[in-house]
């Protein structure tokens, strides 16, 4: 049998964690959670769902959110088997629900998320790569063709080389310690 999850705009989300009723569970990762969520939401990575005890009152509606609501969904089975009775989603989510003007607590001082790092560190190679490649010597293409070619093997394997080493990075140890 298939999942459901029950779509709430921010408005309902709101109106029921005052009311006590609910608890919002945001699935991202630690980092993503750390520079930006929902006050009162509670950090449950979506990697570690299976392995983690959700200690949720009975009576209170459990709710899932992510950045955007993709990841809610593409999850849609593995979160409903969590949760004894209706699950529900915040529609949009941490997107809309800052778009609706409700509070979120930001910590900009924490690193990037790990993978918008990851982004932007292989765009600029590639970019890099490209451009040496056409006013240094076309050697420097080979850049461009190793981060395409690791970026390649990271999506077939689920293992990012450049993930990893970014981790290792001084501004992301410190978040971790």
């Amino acid at each position: 049998m298939s999942g459901f999850l029950h779509k709430l705009s921010p408005q309902d989300v709101q109106a029921r964690l005052a009311a006590g009723r609910a608890v919002l569970v945001d699935i991202r990762e630690a980092d993503e959670f750390a520079r930006a969520h929902v006050p009162g939401a509670v950090s449950q990575p979506l990697s570690g769902l299976e392995q983690a005890h959700l200690t949720v009152d009975p009576g209170a509606d459990v709710i899932f959110t992510c950045r955007t609501g993709i990841r809610t969904a593409g999850a849609c089975d593995r979160l409903v088997a969590r949760v004894e009775g209706d699950a529900y989603v915040l529609d949009g989510g941490l997107d809309a629900w800052s778009g609706a003007g409700l509070p979120v607590a930001e910590n900009r001082s924490a690193p990037l998320e790990l993978m918008r790092q990851v982004q932007i560190t292989a765009g600029l190679l590639v970019l890099a790569g490209v451009l040496l490649g056409f006013l240094a010597g076309p050697g420097w293409f080979g850049l461009a063709a190793f981060v395409g070619a690791g970026l390649t093997f990271a999506g077939l394997t689920g293992t990012c080389a450049l993930a990893r080493l970014l981790m290792l990075a001084p501004w992301n140890r410190a978040g971790m310690a």
